[in-house]
């Protein structure tokens, strides 16, 4: 059986009721616990180049590993980010040759030229908080990007020179956990959060909770009652938002207004990641502590994906921009692997030689 102990929850808590700067410290006292496999063998984060489908970065818990050959040879990138925890990296879907690091230490980070070089960019966001968990960008405009954080929501409107809070209406400071936007009207987005879920019709100026089924207001209560780790927007009708949670999946259909749970058959109730397919969003496939599930029919039945996985332990996930048949999966404890039938098979791919990389520029 694997095992579960590398899995971070953000839906336990040492004390209910306990103010969020008590719990700071425990949680990331946890994030750092939960790097346990060995070298290289837990993948934090996938970033997919949007237009070369040979070339992608992961993060691991001591570094920050590049391909440009599907996978076949990895490149170890350059050491300015060697101590600092990448929890997330977003490549820059107009200029792919610029990727952004977020880190549980020092905030983001901002590498030009394909990651061999690095540099803090945390104007207005290092005095507040140093963890950053997810970044979103503007499908109008890339050099707006938002940012996930520990202490909310922050927007950057120059490319990460400056940032500022964007947190109006969430009257409880939760730990944002991810970010997701209407792809067919960029104005709305969703938060995920330690307390359940927010919704801003106005590219997050303001905020409104929308928990109605996803969490009770009594059990909010309970500090780190329920935690969203994951949401997803339906690209054709953007009204439906799934969410992957510490206890369960969710479906709604009226842009959170109301929830349902779905995904009972789950192996796990722990959802750690979701995807869905473009060209068809009834195919949704969903990570956890009991590996890799798939719904050909918007959630209403699942089936378990996990041949050639050494552990089901799925940390997160990634889906080809190119072809929705390729997914790549990182785990807690063995390492990266890609499918290339819609998950029906996994082969694991090893990040070796893992060599610094040469100070060449380039995508």
């Amino acid at each position: 059986m694997p095992s579960h102990a590398c899995q971070p929850s953000w839906g336990q808590s040492p004390r209910a009721g306990a103010p969020l700067s008590a719990l700071l410290p425990i949680l990331l006292i946890g994030l750092l616990v939960s790097a346990c496999g060995k070298k290289s063998d837990t993948i934090v984060s996938i970033g997919l180049h949007p237009t070369n489908p040979r070339i992608l970065y992961v993060s691991t818990n001591e570094s920050v590993y590049k391909t440009r050959d599907g996978g076949a040879t990895w490149q170890r990138m350059a050491t300015d980010l060697s101590s600092y925890r990448v929890l997330t990296l977003a490549i820059d879907p107009e200029h792919p040759a610029t990727v952004y690091a977020g880190t549980m230490i020092d905030a983001v980070y901002k590498s030009p030229d394909g990651g061999q070089r690095w540099m803090p960019y945390n104007a207005g966001l290092k005095e507040h908080i140093s963890v950053v968990n997810q970044f979103v960008f503007d499908p109008r405009d890339s050099e707006t990007i938002y940012a996930a954080t520990t202490v909310g929501v922050f927007r950057s409107t120059d490319g990460g020179r400056l940032w500022e809070e964007r947190m109006a209406g969430m009257k409880e400071v939760h730990i944002v956990v991810t970010l997701a936007l209407d792809p067919k009207r960029p104005h709305i987005f969703y938060a995920g959060t330690t307390g359940g879920a927010y919704r801003s019709e106005d590219r997050t100026a303001s905020w409104k909770k929308v928990n109605d089924g996803l969490i009770p207001p009594e059990v909010l209560e309970a500090s780190l009652a329920l935690g969203v780790n994951t949401l997803v927007v339906d690209p054709r009708v953007t009204d439906t938002v799934y969410a992957g949670t510490t206890k369960g999946l969710f479906k709604t259909t009226n842009r959170g207004e109301s929830w349902t749970r779905i995904g009972q058959s789950l192996g796990d109730q722990y959802v750690s990641a979701l995807l869905i397919d473009p060209a068809n969003p009834q195919v949704l496939y969903a990570g956890g502590r009991a590996g890799v599930y798939k719904s050909p029919d918007g959630g209403q039945t699942w089936q378990a994906m996990n041949e050639g996985l050494e552990t089901l332990n799925v940390r997160t996930m990634a889906m080809s921009l190119l072809d929705a048949q390729t997914i790549f999966l990182g785990t807690n404890g063995s390492g990266l692997y890609r499918s290339l039938d819609g998950g029906r098979t996994w082969q694991r791919i090893p990040l070796a030689p893992q060599s610094a990389a040469p100070a060449t520029t380039g995508s």
